[in-house]
């Protein structure tokens, strides 16, 4: 079986800047709308005539359907070619956006939404084979750099461009947005994505598929329970049941002979950290957009405009330090940058618990700055680290398995913030929060209590990055003199 079948496309003799701009355009969408609809929940509410805690189906919906779908997406590209299957998202994404535009209720709105993060489920982990198709490993910070930052800003941003359109506009066009950005992007994929013969005999691993798919939705399922108002045993029970799910998928993948994934990738320490460690700060700066704009409005006060305009402090400190991450990581290695990053982050948080509505405004935005910065620092360096020591033909199992890794970080790290303003707030919960209607005495002690536990988490994270051999991922932030002995990522599964 050749590469190229595998791939969906003949190998390229180096990485697209033009390319990965594209690629990282479609992650955007995708980001975005994972978390944009926080801010335009009581406006879809009030239209809908639902609670606003019943709106955040529509969330977890699309967050499930993108975590679910991304092990079956690796498979796809090699049946059906990467170009295909990556023109084929972008098209399904873009129609989905206009169904949920013209929903007129909830139920309608949540099943675009499905057919929404179908599409996403697609882009992402095809778009980075996409991107890393020929990529050598003198240039994988180059590459990984322009896939870092959707996943990076759009969290960030996804409060100001919901509350401004929500506000000055409706929250429909939140997904108009969409369409024209899509269409642009379909048509860019069909002349820059390099055509390639698809595998006709690869075979799926129906029984690997089905545990894995299972897994993962009863994962994201009990995380939603967590944090909402049926804590308790249903979202244990589902929390258990995505893990034995998983651990049977494990289990059978180790004996398939074409198995969904190979698990071997594990085996290099340098992916590993990236499911380690990785995991946890990955959760950790997926729950501070979620709390920030409802610590803003519900404790500070301010209007949705104002609180999402504030949290794009955030997305200042990523594109500032964006530059210096390259650097930074090739001046010091992976491991003193991910410490580095992970502490400061954790001390970032618990400076946000000390804020109230006296704090000057100068003040609070050089802290979100200052935290967007060693977010993208940590962040950059997990994106890039994990492919590190991985072999050329895992690739595709790697990039699938992160890209999975990566959507139950983020909907876990919403979930997990949702529980800790439900724990610390019991009368008023995370239903509170979201609708201004909390009944604690201090309506800023449950919003102190989220971000110092969180601020606790993140130090987990330095912990796994303090056992990192010292020259982990060497090869690939200090490459050696001579690029030819840097192997080529021709992904294969």
């Amino acid at each position: 079986m050749s590469t190229a079948a595998n791939c969906g496309g003949p190998a390229r003799a180096g990485w697209s800047p033009r390319l990965a701009v594209l690629v990282a355009a479609t992650f955007f969408m995708e980001f975005l709308d994972g978390t944009v609809l926080t801010t335009a929940i009581p406006s879809i509410a009030a239209d809908f005539s639902v609670a606003s805690a019943d709106v955040n189906i529509t969330m977890t919906a699309y967050l499930m359907t993108v975590a679910m779908g991304i092990p079956l997406s690796g498979w796809l590209a090699e049946r059906f070619g990467a170009r295909r299957v990556f023109c084929l998202a972008i098209a399904v994404f873009t129609v989905a956006s206009l169904l949920c535009a013209v929903s007129q209720d909830l139920a309608t709105l949540t099943m675009s939404r499905v057919l929404q993060g179908a599409g996403g489920a697609m882009m992402v982990p095809v778009g980075t084979l996409v991107v890393l198709r020929g990529t050598q490993k003198k240039d994988l910070l180059r590459a990984t750099a322009f896939l870092v930052w959707p996943g990076l800003l759009a969290p960030v941003l996804a409060p100001l461009v919901g509350g401004a359109l929500t506000q000055y506009l409706s929250w429909h066009w939140i997904f108009l947005v969409n369409l024209p950005l899509g269409l642009a992007a379909f048509l860019a994929a069909l002349r820059m994505v390099p055509a390639g013969a698809a595998d006709s005999t690869r075979r799926l691993d129906w029984p690997g598929l089905g545990l894995t798919t299972l897994g993962v939705g009863s994962l994201v399922i009990g995380l939603e329970l967590a944090g909402g108002p049926t804590a308790g045993t249903l979202a244990a029970l589902g929390l258990a049941a995505g893990l034995l799910f998983l651990a049977a998928a494990v289990a059978w993948m180790r004996r398939a002979r074409s198995p969904l994934f190979n698990l071997s990738v594990f085996h290099a320490r340098t992916f590993r950290a990236t499911a380690g460690g990785g995991f946890i700060y990955r959760l950790t700066i997926s729950a501070v957009p979620f709390l920030l704009p409802l610590m803003f409005q519900n404790g500070f006060g301010w209007d949705p405009l104002h609180a999402g305009a504030m949290v794009a402090a955030v997305f200042i400190g990523n594109i500032g330090i964006k530059p210096a991450t390259t650097p930074l990581i090739r001046r010091f290695g992976f491991k003193a940058v991910l410490v580095f990053a992970s502490l400061a982050s954790a001390a970032t948080f618990g400076l946000c618990a000390l804020l109230d509505a006296g704090t000057p405004g100068p003040l609070i935005f050089a802290l979100l700055v200052a935290s967007g910065a060693f977010r993208s620092i940590g962040f950059s360096a997990y994106a890039t680290v994990q492919y590190a020591d991985v072999e050329s033909t895992k690739l595709p199992s790697a990039n699938a398995v992160s890209a999975t890794l990566v959507q139950l970080a983020t909907g876990a790290g919403i979930a997990v913030a949702a529980l800790l303003l439900r724990l610390f707030d019991p009368a008023g919960g995370i239903e509170g929060a979201i609708a201004g209607t909390g009944a604690a005495v201090d309506p800023l002690a449950a919003y102190r209590a989220a971000f110092l536990s969180i601020a606790a988490l993140m130090l987990l994270s330095t912990l796994d990055s303090l056992f990192l051999p010292r020259h982990a991922g060497a090869e690939v932030s200090r490459p050696g003199p001579t690029p030819a002995a840097a192997p080529t990522l021709h992904p294969r599964a």
